[in-house]
């Protein structure tokens, strides 16, 4: 087992996850280790990386299998001891003019941006070593897509003591009720991206409050984060941001230097913590 620092990067192989990977690979005193679904793309881009002169290492993880979330966490148990920093940065979206219906849009999507950056921080979470940091990134529109909530939707996802077990109840009920076609009746808003992110946000807040508790003197920092509007595949080209300026903060919130104790349980954009 090395005892060399290391940080994890999920979707690494494009967009922001990319960016995210290269600056990384300038800053952070460690290995670096994109991630990708795709075997193929994720050892194009750290071959690309590796033409710019920047080393960044590639395992193959699917946030979506449970199988190969166990194996990648096995992996950096036994190599590294656990996970310095993590960064879920996996997701999907549709596009506005998908014509695909809302109730699919709803699983599918949930399905990667919540239940299964959900799964990773079940696995990863215990791995993370004292001084560590995570950084989820969320999303602008989920700060959005809360105030579109109901009051009552909108105070249990502010509350201080809503628990995991609660939220993930909460994202299975949006899910069931947009099967039925009945999820604006009860109070969601009609955007799934949104949705999955408000579970990301809140997601990132519990788990905070639950190191604090649980592992106080680690002064381990979780954090969701807002890239911006980003020129990806997912924002389209008319995004205002670079994929390298929406690294920026997810990547500061990586590298919050040692014995920080802030941000911790907060939503961040443009390095700056807004309300939630």
């Amino acid at each position: 087992m090395l005892s060399s620092r290391v940080v994890l990067v999920t979707g690494g192989n494009k967009g922001i996850g990319k960016a995210i990977v290269q600056a990384l690979c300038k800053e952070f005193q460690g290995d670096v280790y994109l991630t990708a679904r795709d075997e193929g793309r994720g050892q194009e881009a750290v071959a690309s990386l590796s033409a710019e002169g920047l080393k960044a290492n590639f395992l193959q993880l699917d946030i979506t299998d449970v199988t190969s979330i166990t194996r990648a966490a096995d992996f950096f148990k036994q190599k590294y001891g656990g996970v310095d920093v993590l960064v879920n940065n996996a997701g999907i979206a549709f596009k506005v003019a998908d014509t695909t219906p809302f109730a699919v849009q709803a699983e599918v999507t949930l399905r990667t941006n919540y239940f299964a950056t959900r799964d990773m921080l079940t696995h990863f979470l215990p791995l993370i070593k004292a001084g560590g940091r995570v950084v989820n990134v969320s999303s602008f529109v989920s700060v959005r897509s809360l105030n579109m909530c109901s009051p009552q939707l909108q105070e249990r996802f502010r509350s201080e003591d809503i628990t995991e077990e609660e939220l993930t109840g909460l994202m299975e009920d949006f899910v069931a009720l947009a099967k039925k076609g009945e999820h604006k009746l009860k109070g969601w808003p009609e955007t799934a991206y949104g949705v999955s992110k408000i579970g990301v946000t809140t997601l990132s807040m519990i788990h905070a409050r639950r190191l604090s508790k649980e592992r106080p003197n680690d002064k381990i920092l979780v954090n969701a984060c807002c890239p911006g509007w980003v020129r990806t595949d997912m924002a389209g080209p008319k995004a205002t941001k670079s994929p390298e300026e929406g690294a920026e903060t997810p990547v500061y919130l990586a590298m919050l230097p040692a014995g920080a104790s802030e941000p911790h349980g907060k939503f961040v954009s443009d390095k700056t913590v807004h309300k939630w």
